[in-house]
């Protein structure tokens, strides 16, 4: 029996694509701390996942094809968050929670690719051989 990649990375690979997004979306905010009426927003998963399964499209001419359609990190997953003490310029970035947040999310990236690094070093010792 033949495995993929998608079976042996087992969402690995798609949780790192989902860490740097969400790094991105969380540096942004960091970025516009000092920004008048500047919104903060975030991804979650459950967010990111909807958005998919929304975007998902299936259509075919026969019952065994397929196609679907998808375009990652769209701004659909992207929410709005809750200031706790809101500024009076209308910022809403909280920068203890933005740093808070990036720094959970890079453990979270880190524990991922290790995840994915020993997956692909045990590909690699199955394919040697363990050499």
């Amino acid at each position: 029996m033949a495995i993929t990649f998608q079976q042996a990375f087992a969402g690995h690979d798609e949780t790192l694509k989902f860490r740097s997004a969400r790094a991105s979306v969380l540096a942004n905010n960091i970025a516009n701390a000092d920004t008048p009426h500047y919104k903060a927003r975030d991804i979650t998963f459950d967010s990111m996942l909807q958005s998919e399964v929304n975007r998902l499209d299936l259509a075919g001419s026969d019952d065994q094809h397929i196609a679907g359609s998808s375009t990652f990190g769209t701004d659909d997953a992207l929410l709005y968050r809750n200031p706790s003490q809101p500024s009076l310029d209308g910022n809403t970035v909280d920068m203890q929670r933005e740093q808070a947040e990036f720094a959970q999310n890079a453990l979270q990236f880190d524990t991922s690719f290790l995840f994915l690094e020993r997956k692909v070093s045990g590909m690699k010792k199955a394919i040697s051989g363990g050499q």
